[in-house]
This record gives structure tokens, C-alpha cells and sequence, in this order.
């Protein structure tokens, strides 16, 4: 198996076209069309962690975090991600990241989140924008049928929780062809008026050459009339953080010591409780001061993320209760996810999860 075969199925885990623009995913160093050997997967991609991938002879490294996140304009092994890269080059060793492709997943890193904690009715905290696109074209009645097919078949037509949605109305389609055409119609300088179908599909914009081939590979016309637009509509199942709700609602100070229990946290920094129960629990794994104002909208009792700075907790407003549980500890069980996903997708290979704690916070 090529390398490039499994980067196939980390991408089908988790699409690249759904990262964030500031990130850097997908295959940081290597040859994609090298044999594999054997795939590590680990957290963060550093030297300790190289040194595991040569022990159990594994020539593909794939993290979540990118131990490559800006440019480089030397690489003389000064610091960690110098010296991790450097020794994965000597060994001969590819490394590939999903961080916020994965993140941005319906079942990624926030529904590991909310599953670790058992919460139900999950929904994403913050759907992701310009990311759907609408595909309107046009064709006789008698080829309307395979050409929709083709186009859910391709990925188009997916709403939500609905999938093969599509709205068709009939109208007059109106040509003349040249000397240089070939019409399926009528013929050459004949003005042609004739009965169509107008079939429009919105679709995931990574999937357009996809959509665009079996468009024009099921169309009947020699020229086929479409249209393409961008549509303002978030993507309800892509996005950042998560919300649920728990079965059975709790204190606030025992929640947090649940908390600390499933997510095996050292400690966890709080703003003020409430005194109410905790139903409603947003999540976001990773840095997500950011969404606070999200949480608060949609009505979290409980916001657990990581990296907050001190006056970030004062904008909880007494509202909800902010808790940074941890950087790594929010996002510790997506490297289980990973190698359980390769697992059932890539059968009699090895495929091992990393033994190295890569948490570079220590707790007294």
C-alpha cells in the first residue's frame, strides 16, 4: 500500500476543504508515493514521537496537531519542530495533520467531546460559512432523471438531515447552433425552441469538479448550460464546537468533578458557578475563547474549552459558567478516534496508537 492510498482515507475521514484558512493540514513532509510500512498516530508530531514511529517501523506519522503551523525559512534544528522534522526526514518518516479538518467534522474532535461526556442532541455551536454552493443547469425532460441521479450521486443534494433534495421547474429553452455545432436538437442555423427542465442542487464546494463531471458526462447537450453560485446558507453538520444536552441534569461542582474524571484533566479553571443545574453544555475543543459569545447564544449553561486568559472569564457575565479544562485534555481521545476509523478502513495493516503523552503542561 502507498502512502498516498491511506492519505485517501484520512481525507474521507476528514475532509481538507473543511480546515480553517489559518491552519496547515494534509501531508507536511514525505513522498506520497512511498510504501507504507506502518502508520503511527499520535497528538502532537514531536521527536519523541519520530523515535516511536522508527521503533515500531511505521513511515507515516499522522497528528492532530501540525507540527508544521507557519513557514520555515531554515531548518538547522534549533527547536522542536526543527529537530522533528529534521529526524523524520532522515528516517525517511511522512507526517500528515487534520487538525481543524477534523475539528470541523460532524463526528470530529467536539462529538468525541460530547460522547466522552454522554451528552445527547448534539448540534454544531457554530456552522461553517461560504462553504455551500448552488448548481443550476439545464436539460430536456427525458434526461432530467439520470442527470439528477448523477448529481446526488456525485454529492449534490445533501440539506442537513435530508440527502437527494432538488427543485425542478419546466420552461422554454431557446438556441441557434453555428457551423462548428452539433446539436442534439434540430440542427445547424435552425432556431430551436424547446421544453426543458431547470434543475438546481446546492453542494459542498470542495466537491465541484466532482459535481461538474457527472454533469457533463450525463447531459445529452454537446454545450450543457449551467450556472454555479455562492450561497450564503452555513452549513448546519460542518463547523466549530458542539452543544448537547445531559440525560440527567447536575450541580455545577459536580459536574465539573465529572468533568475532570472523563476527560482526565489535573484541574480545571472555572468562572463563578451559578447555583442552577447544568442541562445545557457547550463545547469546543482546543483554544475557544473565541466562541463564548456563541455559547451564550444558544443558551449553555456550561462552556468548556481551553486556553482562557483571565479576563476572558469576566465574559461569562453570569450567564453560564466558562471552564478551561486543558488544551490537550479537550482534545485527548481524537487520536483514539483516528486509529479506530484506519482500523475498520484499512484491514491486516499495523496501525498504532502512540504511547508518548505529548501534554507539554505539567500540573503540581
Amino acid at each position: 500500500m502507498k502512502i498516498n492510498e491511506i492519505l485517501t482515507v484520512l481525507e474521507e475521514m476528514a475532509p481538507l476543504s473543511y480546515a480553517e484558512d489559518f491552519d496547515n493540514v494534509g501531508l507536511l513532509v514525505g513522498n506520497p508515493a512511498t510504501e507504507a510500512t506502518g502508520i503511527l498516530v499520535c497528538h502532537d508530531a514531536l521527536e519523541s514521537v519520530i523515535d516511536e514511529a522508527v521503533k515500531n517501523n511505521c513511515n507515516l506519522v499522522v497528528c492532530f496537531h501540525p507540527i508544521l503551523f507557519s513557514g520555515l525559512k531554515k531548518i538547522t534544528g534549533k527547536n522542536y519542530v526543527e529537530k522533528a522534522i529534521i529526524k523524520a526526514i532522515k528516517n525517511d518518516i511522512a507526517i500528515y495533520a487534520v487538525h481543524t479538518a477534523l475539528d470541523n467534522h460532524q463526528e470530529g474532535v467536539n462529538k468525541i467531546f460530547c460522547n466522552t461526556l454522554g451528552l445527547m442532541n448534539c448540534k454544531i455551536l457554530i456552522p461553517k460559512p461560504n462553504f455551500i454552493r448552488k448548481l443550476v443547469t439545464y436539460t430536456i425532460p427525458e434526461n432530467a432523471e439520470k442527470v439528477r441521479n448523477a448529481l446526488f450521486e456525485a454529492g449534490a443534494g445533501n440539506i442537513g438531515n435530508y440527502e437527494d433534495c432538488s427543485f425542478n421547474s419546466k420552461g422554454i429553452g431557446t438556441y441557434m447552433g453555428n457551423e462548428n455545432s452539433n446539436p442534439e436538437i434540430g440542427v445547424r442555423f435552425e432556431f430551436v425552441e424547446n421544453e426543458e427542465i431547470k434543475i438546481e442542487v446546492t453542494f459542498e464546494k470542495h466537491l465541484e469538479s466532482k459535481i461538474l463531471n457527472a454533469l457533463f458526462t450525463n447531459h445529452v447537450y454537446e454545450e450543457v448550460a449551467y450556472e454555479i453560485y455562492d450561497i450564503q446558507n452555513t452549513h448546519q453538520n460542518i463547523g466549530l464546537g458542539m452543544i448537547g444536552e445531559l440525560e440527567t441534569p447536575m450541580e455545577g461542582r459536580e459536574f465539573l468533578y465529572f468533568v475532570k474524571e472523563k476527560t482526565q484533566a489535573e484541574g480545571i479553571r472555572h468562572s463563578a458557578l451559578l447555583g442552577k443545574k447544568i442541562k445545557k453544555v457547550a463545547v469546543l475543543g482546543g483554544s475557544g475563547s473565541f466562541a463564548i459569545k456563541n455559547a451564550i447564544k444558544a443558551g449553555a449553561d456550561i462552556f468548556l474549552t481551553a486556553d482562557l486568559k483571565y479576563h476572558q472569564f469576566y465574559e461569562a457575565e453570569n450567564q453560564l459558567i466558562l471552564a478551561d479544562i486543558g488544551h490537550f485534555e479537550s482534545e485527548r481521545y481524537t487520536k483514539n478516534y483516528i486509529v479506530d476509523y484506519l482500523r475498520k478502513k484499512i484491514l491486516n495493516f499495523a496501525i498504532i496508537l502512540s504511547e508518548e503523552n505529548t501534554n507539554p503542561v505539567k500540573y503540581l
